[in-house]
């Protein structure tokens, strides 16, 4: 393995590894030691791990850790802070959830717009979602501590989300996003990649002329009648746009079709 691949490996896994731990997941004044345990199951599936724990009616106890179902790291390094202030030390970007209408209007969010705006946000600074307590959410004056708000379009009819839920939708939308970013971040930093050169818009003229001149002189384009070849063909190449080494493809069969022609 070279040393381009190595160090390529190596930014890889560590651009990884900071977009995720760049997130927090913080839950203010949870009532319900299972709730703990279960969001930390719903994070760690998502590859997500790092969790506040604001002022907590209750202490993370067994059945939290029974509930985390293999998630017991999560609950073990969750940070347990007294104020929402302490938890959003250092975020740049800091979403909180809330299921009902303000009287203050507020940047409002959906959880795929969510996870995209945390993950971009996540590969340099810090991030915040805050997920408020179990029957009343967030307070006002908490939610204006937030850039955005995230509403999850839930059924109008039956909209009952329990916070493990809410926080394992949550993270599916930052896992996915944060996939995209991944695939993304892989082909343009690969020791393979090599930047896609497109011909200008005179060469492209230059093949349409060679086309129409090759296409009249074997007789598939009549000069008396020419029709709409040249426009379906303008309107194929355009939509297929080639690039500069298959132009010069296109054009090297044209010469050696004039050359054979000749013969």
């Amino acid at each position: 393995m070279t040393n381009a691949v190595l160090r390529y490996s190596a930014l890889i896994m560590n651009l990884k590894a900071v977009m995720l731990e760049n997130i927090r997941i913080i839950l203010v004044e949870t009532s319900h030691t299972g709730n703990m345990g279960s969001t930390a199951r719903a994070m760690k599936t998502m590859g997500l791990t790092n969790l506040y724990l604001v002022n907590p009616l209750v202490q993370p106890d067994s059945h939290a850790i029974a509930l985390s179902a293999g998630a017991s790291d999560v609950i073990g390094n969750a940070k347990i802070v007294n104020t929402l202030d302490e938890a959003l030390a250092g975020c740049e970007l800091v979403i909180g959830t809330s299921a009902r209408s303000r009287t203050l209007s507020w940047p409002m969010v959906e959880p795929r717009e969510c996870g995209e705006r945390c993950v971009e946000t996540a590969s340099h600074s810090s991030v915040a979602i805050i997920f408020g307590r179990e029957r009343v959410g967030l307070t006002n004056e908490e939610l204006q501590k937030c850039h955005y708000h995230l509403y999850i379009p839930t059924n109008p009819e039956y909209g009952s989300l329990n916070l493990a839920m809410a926080v394992q939708l949550v993270s599916y939308e930052i896992r996915m996003a944060h996939l995209v970013a991944q695939k993304q971040l892989e082909e343009i930093t690969s020791p393979e990649h090599e930047e896609v050169e497109y011909p200008p818009v005179e060469d492209m003229e230059r093949f349409y002329q060679h086309l129409e001149q090759v296409l009249k002189e074997s007789g598939f384009i009549r000069k008396a009648h020419p029709g709409q070849i040249m426009n379906k063909l303008r309107r194929l190449y355009t939509r297929a746009r080639p690039e500069t080494q298959e132009l010069n493809i296109l054009r090297g069969i044209l010469t050696s079709m004039e050359k054979w022609n000749k013969k």
